[in-house]
C-alpha cells in the first residue's frame, strides 16, 4: 500500500481516539460532585477523580463548598410603621448534589428569593428598636426558617447575617434627637450625683475637723489645768517648807543676829529705785518684841550656843514635821534635767533627805 495512504489512516485513527477520549474521560475536582446523565437517564454521582463515561454523556458539576451570596437590599415597613432598608448575607452549602440538581431548577436563585421574602416577613413583624438591638435573634430565626425550607433541595443554610439596617432620614433624625436627650439626661443625673457626693464628703470633712479641733482643745485644757494644779501644789509646798525652815532657824537667833538681819533688810530696802522709804516706828522695839516672842534672851552671845534643842522641838515641833521632805542636792540636780518631769503630787511627796543632812541643817 501507499505509505502516504497508510500515514493518513493512522492520523485519522489517532484523531478519532483523541476525540473518543475527550468524550469519555471526565475529571471531577475535589470540591465538586458530578451528575452523570446518559441518553436522558440518571446514571449516578461521580466522586472527585478520573472517570470514563459513555461518549456523549452529560456531566453536570455541583460545587459542594460553602457559598456566600448577598441578599439585595429590601425596603421593609416595620411593625411600628417605620420604613427601613435591610440587606443580608447568607451562607449555604449543598449537602445532596442529586436533590440540588433534580428538585429545583436553580438552587442559588431559589435560595436568594426565599431569603428576600423571609427577610421581609420577619422584619415586618418587629419594631424598629427590636431590629436594631436583636440582630442575633433575627439571624438565628432567619437561618432556621431558610434551612427548613431548603432542606428538600439538598441545601443547608449555615448562617444568615443582617449587614445593614437603614431607617429613613426622618426616623434617623428622631433617633438622634432621642439619643441626645437620653445622654443629656444621664449627664444631668451624673452631675447631680457628683454634687451630692461632693457635698456629703465636704460636710463629713468639716464635721471630723470640728470634732478633732474640739478634742484637741479639750485635751489642751485638761493638760493646762493639770499643769497649773501641779505648779500650784509645788509652789505651795515650797513656800510651806520655806516658812518651816525660817521658823526653825529663827528659834536659835539672839539679839545680835536679829540686829544684823534687820540691818540687812534695811540695806535691801534702801537699794531700790524708790525716792521715799518709810521705816516702821521704833524698829528696835519691834526687834526686841520679836525676840521675846520667840522665847530667846536678849543677851549677847554666839548663835547656836547653849541651845536647848529638846525645848525647841516641844515648842516648834520635830524637824521632819517642820521641814517636810526636803530633796538632797543630787535629787534636785536630777530633777532639773529636761527629761525629768514630776507629774503627780505623789511623786513630789517621795522626795526626802537623809537623817545626817537633816541634823546638819538643823544645827546650822
Amino acid at each position: 500500500m501507499d505509505p502516504v495512504l497508510i500515514g493518513t489512516i493512522v492520523f485519522f485513527i489517532v484523531i478519532l481516539v483523541v476525540i473518543l477520549l475527550s468524550l469519555t474521560a471526565r475529571v471531577i475536582k475535589p470540591w465538586e460532585r458530578g451528575i452523570y446523565v446518559f441518553l436522558g437517564t440518571f446514571r449516578g454521582i461521580l466522586d472527585p477523580g478520573f472517570h470514563i463515561v459513555w461518549p456523549f454523556a452529560q456531566i453536570y458539576r455541583i460545587d459542594m463548598r460553602t457559598q456566600t451570596w448577598d441578599v439585595p437590599k429590601q425596603e421593609v415597613i416595620t411593625k411600628d410603621n417605620s420604613p427601613t432598608g435591610v440587606d443580608a448575607v447568607i451562607y449555604i452549602k449543598v449537602v445532596d448534589a442529586k436533590k440540588a440538581f433534580f428538585e429545583v431548577q436553580d438552587y442559588r436563585l431559589a435560595t436568594i428569593n426565599l431569603a428576600r421574602t423571609t427577610l421581609r416577613s420577619v422584619i415586618g413583624n418587629m419594631n424598629l428598636d427590636e431590629i436594631l438591638y436583636n440582630r442575633e435573634r433575627i439571624n438565628a430565626h432567619l437561618r432556621d426558617i431558610l434551612d427548613e425550607a431548603t432542606d428538600k433541595w439538598g441545601v443547608k443554610v449555615e448562617a444568615v447575617e443582617i449587614k445593614e439596617v437603614d431607617p429613613s432620614q426622618k426616623v434617623k433624625q428622631a433617633m438622634e434627637e432621642q439619643t441626645a436627650a437620653e445622654r443629656q439626661r444621664r449627664a444631668a443625673i451624673l452631675k447631680a450625683d457628683g454634687v451630692k457626693r461632693s457635698s456629703i464628703l465636704e460636710a463629713e470633712g468639716k464635721k471630723r475637723a470640728q470634732v478633732l479641733e474640739a478634742e484637741g482643745k479639750r485635751q489642751a485644757s485638761i493638760l493646762e489645768a493639770e499643769g497649773m494644779r501641779l505648779a500650784t501644789i509645788l509652789k505651795a509646798q515650797g513656800e510651806a517648807q520655806r516658812y518651816r525652815i525660817i521658823s526653825l532657824g529663827s528659834a536659835t537667833l539672839n539679839s545680835r543676829a536679829l540686829s544684823v538681819l534687820s540691818l540687812d533688810t534695811l540695806t535691801k530696802m534702801a537699794d531700790g529705785q524708790a525716792t521715799k522709804i518709810i521705816f516702821p516706828f521704833e524698829i528696835s522695839k519691834l526687834i526686841q518684841g520679836t525676840a521675846k516672842y520667840l522665847g530667846m534672851p536678849l543677851e549677847e552671845g554666839s548663835a547656836g550656843e547653849d541651845v536647848d534643842y529638846e525645848k525647841i522641838e516641844k515648842i516648834v515641833g520635830k524637824p521632819e514635821d517642820i521641814l517636810g521632805p526636803i530633796p538632797s542636792y543630787s535629787e534636785i540636780e536630777e530633777s532639773t534635767k529636761p527629761e525629768k518631769i514630776i507629774e503627780t503630787e505623789e511623786e513630789v511627796k517621795k522626795v526626802d533627805i537623809s537623817k545626817e543632812e537633816e541634823k546638819e541643817l538643823f544645827k546650822s
